[in-house]
């Protein structure tokens, strides 16, 4: 027989806990090694990258910006370097998509989180604010006495504070005020910003970017890695057995004692790991994870625990790289006596190479072959098409032209499709009426409008294709467009 439940009698010991777990502050030590030489190496190449870049100069010639990397909003433009992009090439950045992302799936076959861990926006402005708050505050013991101080109102504490914030919001300002010098000349809007005239767009977004920059750095920090980002989700679904992530090589680090213990232990002959648990890998871990724990959503991939774990190894006398880049396989291959095995070639990352090396192949192949010069037709729809008193019919079309090079052109219109057709351009003069011709202005497109004329002795009875054909008269570039000559 069924019995009816009370609601409020479901419940249990943790109805009353919190919803999720509290922030435990994180106080990562520093540490000096080869992945730790690497990341500064990378973060100094990303970040001068990211701030001087605007001021770089590429000359396009009299009219043109001169700016190396450029987003011309206003005039619908994209400048890098020699490339110049215009809205009809949006597909190029569909490309840039894929191929990044591709090569994102490519470093989580190959070594995981290798993008989180070194290249990461928010991993290289955190680095940069930690080491501000090092040099100001001191190592991780300094500011864990001082962050646990009965008095911390003190005047020396207070300055330090002080300071440290203040050059939090200076690096923060600067990482706004960079991003908008990717959509103007950029001496010409520092200038401009400085002396309170740049325009207000501007100062709006420096605001936004200063204040998600000092608050992701900041404060929120490893949150932002463990509960806001998407990227361990989905790199937990994307790798497989062969991907080298940090681990804790267990089968050499088991069982776990002191030094002196150890000592005494292989003296007597017994089986004893390297593993001293002095806690530096988790001393230095920007997520405070212990990585002997194996596989866990917080950790990076960032390599500072191996560099932390070489110094510990290298001052007992023990080989390095008890914790390093590799898998479960090679751990029980080692265990089983067996050397190492690893799979950088295998038919996941030579597909993902494959893809980007066909996507980006096609669109180098695409922006090294495309024409300059461009045309668009578009037929009038009312009315479709008009017989004349002399019987002859005709047409009329809206035919746009582009001129994507840093010169004039003078342009060449011709069309093929009724016999004996006539072509004229409303409001526009030629010299030869037959073949009219056209001057365009540089990187400019310029709307035409056009009447294509049949004879009576050559009506069409029916629509028929025409193709309209510009040519630039002195270089010989060509370009075409098809629509319809609609009888009526």
């Amino acid at each position: 027989m069924n019995k009816t439940v009370n609601p409020k009698d479901l419940t249990s010991d943790d109805d009353n806990g919190p919803l999720y777990v509290a922030r435990k502050k994180v106080y990562p030590q520093s540490v000096s090694g080869t992945f730790r030489r690497i990341k500064w190496g990378l973060m100094a190449v990303c970040l001068g990258i990211y701030y001087f870049l605007p001021f770089v100069r590429w000359n396009r010639g009299l009219g043109a910006p001169d700016q190396a990397v450029l987003i011309d909003l206003p005039n619908s433009r994209f400048y890098f370097f020699f490339i110049e992009l215009w809205p009809q090439e949006v597909y190029y950045f569909t490309g840039l998509l894929i191929v990044a992302a591709v090569a994102l799936f490519l470093m989580n076959s190959v070594g995981g989180r290798i993008w989180c861990g070194y290249l990461c926006p928010q991993t290289v402005w955190t680095d940069v604010f930690y080491a501000v708050e090092r040099l100001i505050e001191g190592d991780r013991r300094e500011r864990m006495k001082k962050d646990k101080s009965s008095d911390p109102m003190k005047l020396e504490r207070i300055s330090e504070i002080v300071l440290k914030h203040s050059i939090w919001l200076m690096i923060a300002w600067w990482t706004g005020g960079a991003w908008v010098l990717y959509f103007y000349d950029a001496p010409t809007l520092v200038k401009e910003l400085v002396t309170f005239q740049g325009p207000m767009i501007a100062y709006i977004w420096i605001g936004i970017l200063t204040a998600t920059t000092y608050l992701l750095a900041g404060y929120m920090r490893e949150q932002v890695c463990t509960y806001m980002c998407p990227w361990p989700r989905i790199q937990a679904a994307l790798t497989d057995e062969w991907a080298l992530n940090v681990t804790y090589r267990y089968d050499r680090g088991e069982k776990r004692t002191s030094v002196k213990k150890a000592a005494e232990l292989r003296a007597l002959g017994e089986q004893v790991g390297d593993c001293v648990d002095c806690y530096q890998c988790v001393a230095v871990c920007p997520t405070g994870i212990d990585i002997r724990n194996g596989p866990q959503l917080e950790c990076i991939q960032c390599g500072l625990c191996i560099d932390a774990c070489d110094n510990v190894m290298t001052k007992i006398g023990r080989p390095k790289r008890l914790i390093g880049y590799d898998n479960d396989i090679n751990i029980h291959r080692r265990q089983e006596g067996k050397a190492p095995i690893y799979k950088i070639v295998r038919a996941r990352t030579v597909a993902y190479s494959a893809i980007i090396a066909a996507v980006g192949g096609f669109m180098i192949y695409t922006l090294a072959t495309r024409s300059l010069l461009d045309v668009n037709v578009l037929h009038d729809r009312n009315p479709v098409a008009v017989k004349l008193s002399d019987g002859s019919i005709r047409n009329a079309y809206t035919v746009r032209l582009l001129n994507k090079s840093g010169y004039d052109r003078v342009i060449a219109i011709d069309a093929s499709g009724p016999a004996n057709l006539t072509i004229h351009v409303v409001g526009a003069d030629s010299v030869t009426p037959d073949r009219p011709m056209i001057v365009i202005p540089r990187d400019s497109t310029s709307e035409l409008r056009l009447l294509v004329t049949a004879p009576a002795e050559s009506n069409p009875e029916k629509s028929i294709p025409v193709r309209f054909h510009v040519t630039d008269i002195g270089l010989g570039e060509a370009a075409s467009a098809t629509d319809n000559f609609v009888a009526p």
